[in-house]
C-alpha cells in the first residue's frame, strides 16, 4: 500500500538525516491524515491507494502553481524548495501518460460517447477522469479536449 511505503520512507529519511526529504515526507503524512479526517463523515469513503493518490495529485499541482508564482516573482530560494518537495511527491505518484497516450484516450472517450461538439466536454472529461484520473494531469487534458471537440 502506498500509505505504508510513505511511512516507510519517512523513516529511512529520518535515519539518514536528510532534512529535506524528512520534512517532505512528514507534510504528506499530515496532509493524508486530515484527509483521513475529513473523511470520518462522509458516506462514501474511497480505496486507500485511491485516497493517497488523490491527496498526492493535489499536492503536485499546487506545488506547480506555487513554483510558477514563485519564479515570476523573482523568489528563486522559495521555487526550489518548492521543486525538492514536487520531486518527493511525484515518487509516489504512478506515472503520467504522454501527449500521445491522452490524444488517444480521448479519442477513444470521445467514439464510446458520441461525443463531436464542445457540448459534450463535460461528459468526455468526466468520463477521462474516471478511466485515466491517477495518470493524467487534467489541466493538460482539458485544453486537449477543446482540441478535439472543435
Amino acid at each position: 500500500m502506498l500509505r505504508d511505503k510513505i511511512q516507510s520512507e519517512t523513516v529511512t529519511a529520518m535515519k539518514a538525516k536528510d532534512k529535506e526529504r524528512t520534512a517532505a515526507l512528514r507534510l504528506i503524512g499530515a496532509k493524508i491524515k486530515d484527509r483521513d479526517i475529513e473523511l470520518r463523515t462522509a458516506d462514501k469513503k474511497p480505496g486507500d491507494d485511491e485516497l493517497v493518490t488523490d491527496v498526492l495529485m493535489k499536492m503536485a499541482k499546487q506545488r506547480k502553481e506555487s513554483i510558477a508564482m514563485y519564479e515570476d516573482g523573482g523568489r528563486q530560494e522559495l521555487a526550489d524548495k518548492e521543486k525538492a518537495e514536487l520531486v518527493v511527491i511525484e515518487e509516489f505518484l504512478p506515472q503520467q501518460m504522454s501527449e500521445e497516450e491522452t490524444r488517444a484516450a480521448i479519442a477513444q472517450i470521445k467514439a464510446d460517447t458520441g461525443a463531436e461538439s464542445m457540448k459534450d466536454m463535460g461528459k468526455v472529461m468526466g468520463e477521462l477522469k474516471a478511466r485515466h484520473g491517477a495518470t493524467l494531469d487534467m489541466t493538460k487534458a482539458s485544453g486537449l479536449v477543446k482540441e478535439a471537440l472543435s
